[in-house]
């Protein structure tokens, strides 16, 4: 277990290494090894090549009150679906020092929760809705850094370009909406505060929640989850695909579209279930319909997806899916790895070997499968 006086001499030299590391990467001093996070050194760079002066002081504009409510109203639904994890977030680091910001993607403030102190200029001016905390604005933080990067940081003190922002410490991860884009971020930070980095762990989780639930938010009637053969289904690590009463995909989660081919982040073209599942859609609507424990899903790529399917509640099924449930429950997956097979065939316009390599299969286990002889 670590001694105070322990952590006291790991503070100093951690505050030490940043120092010097500010000196070598922004006034140029010689530095032999690496003293700070590849994500900082980029976002020091960035602030540099802007024109901005390490020495000067981030400036926050005072921002007016018609600003803050136009900010509010653009972001309802971001800020409504994160609020009760916001909550729940400020109840967690309520003895730590820290407090929560969510901006949007732009790096504005659009909402806050947790122990602020508002008689503090320095924890007040940042936890105004509205004001501009991005990277171009105030240098590097944890906001502007996640955001470039999409990806979590955690920053401490001297790790952020201005003079005056150097009493911050803060995680940061960005927020994905429903097509895979990153549509936020959310903050913790701490002022004089004790180094936390395990903070970052959290923020994490927490933005992987506001994302899902953002998913979640879009209209749709059927909602998946997805996870690898051997995983328990139901947490955070599961893939979630969201899914219209006509199959098409209203959205996806960004542990989906890590698994999924054909999911990719940003996806703006409409996608339809059938074209990234290799089964019949009514087998997915009849196993909601029936709240069925437990589907396996063949992908076009050849692997394999476990999934449950939530009906949304409410949602009634059109006719042309009533009249199909039933059919596909009995099909094994024989006759689904059949089905997945022939559809790839067709798609390769009859050249057995191209769909064999796009299913990563071998030419004789199409043609075994789809009973058929090699031909010669």
């Amino acid at each position: 277990m670590s001694t105070p006086a322990h952590t006291d001499i790991t503070q100093r030299n951690r505050l030490d290494a940043i120092a010097q590391a500010r000196r070598a990467l922004l006034v140029g001093e010689r530095c032999d090894a690496p003293l700070v996070a590849p994500w900082v050194e980029r976002s020091w760079q960035r602030c540099l090549q802007q024109g901005l002066q390490p020495q000067a002081c981030a400036e926050f504009d005072v921002i007016s009150s018609a600003t803050a409510r136009h900010t509010a109203e653009g972001n309802a639904r971001l800020v409504q679906t994160a609020r009760p994890l916001l909550e729940k977030l400020g109840r967690a680091i309520v003895n730590t020092g820290y407090f929560a910001i969510l901006t949007n993607q732009h790096g504005v403030v659009v909402d806050v929760n947790g122990p602020i102190d508002r008689s503090d200029r320095r924890a007040d001016l940042i936890t105004r809705i509205g004001t501009d905390l991005s990277e171009q604005r105030v240098g590097t933080t944890a906001i502007g850094t996640a955001l470039s990067e999409q990806q979590p940081v955690w920053l401490h003190r001297g790790e952020h370009f201005f003079s005056n922002t150097s009493v911050y410490s803060c995680a940061g991860a960005p927020v994905f909406g429903a097509n895979g884009s990153c549509i936020g971020m959310l903050d913790l930070t701490g002022i004089d505060a004790v180094e936390r980095p395990e903070l970052c762990h959290l923020v994490t989780q927490v933005a992987g929640k506001i994302s899902n639930a953002m998913v979640l938010a879009h209209t749709h009637s059927v909602m998946l989850r997805l996870n690898w053969p051997g995983n328990t289904l139901g947490n955070d690590a599961d893939g979630i695909v969201c899914l219209d009463a006509d199959g098409w995909i209203t959205g996806a989660n960004a542990v989906a579209r890590q698994m999924v081919s054909g999911l990719g982040a940003g996806q703006l073209k409409p996608v339809h279930a059938e074209e990234v599942f290799g089964l019949p859609l009514q087998m997915v609507f009849d196993a909601a319909k029936r709240s069925q424990a437990m589907l396996e899903i063949p992908l076009w790529t050849g692997l394999r997806l476990q999934a449950s399917a939530v009906l949304a509640a409410h949602e009634n099924l059109p006719p042309h899916y009533d009249a199909g449930l039933g059919q596909g429950t009995g099909r094994g997956l024989k006759d689904m790895e059949t089905a997945m097979i022939r559809r790839a065939v067709e798609q390769a316009k009859g050249n057995v070997a191209k769909a064999a390599q796009t299913l990563g299969i071998s030419r004789a286990t199409v043609y075994r499968k789809l009973g058929r002889q090699p031909k010669s």
